[in-house]
């Protein structure tokens, strides 16, 4: 995982993911990758780190970004068009617990001295989704 800090879009998978919505990310798509953080047992740290991004981004279609949600996605983030917006973000939540609770990616961040402000983000994470 090439992560350079404990935010969510500090890492390679979830910019990558990021330049999808730029290039149109759909509703099924961001649920497709929750729906996938949370059928799976262990999530790798690659799925997970997706995961997280799509979940920052439902936030910011709620209006709840985080502080440094890149803000040239912002409007791409807002024109996503969901059709049932609780159920959806009830889906990031579950997606948010069920890496805290087990995979890869928190294991990762469990080696590292970040931990606690990865968890911290992921908290807030889960605060803006509420």
């Amino acid at each position: 995982m090439g992560a350079w800090g404990h935010r969510n879009f500090d890492n390679d998978m979830a910019a990558d993911y990021l330049a999808g919505l730029r290039e149109g990310l759909s509703e099924a798509d961001l649920v497709a990758t929750l729906e996938a953080a949370v059928e799976d047992d262990y999530l790798d740290a690659d799925a997970a780190s997706e995961a997280l991004a799509a979940a920052e981004i439902i936030a910011a279609n709620q209006q709840k970004p985080a502080a440094d949600f890149p803000p040239d996605a912002l409007t791409s983030a807002a024109a996503i068009r969901i059709a049932e917006p609780e159920l959806v973000k009830k889906l990031a939540r579950k997606a948010v617990k069920a890496i805290l609770k087990e995979s890869e990616l928190r294991e990762l961040w469990e080696e590292s001295d970040e931990y606690k402000d990865w968890r911290a983000v992921q908290r807030e994470l889960l605060e803006r989704l509420a």
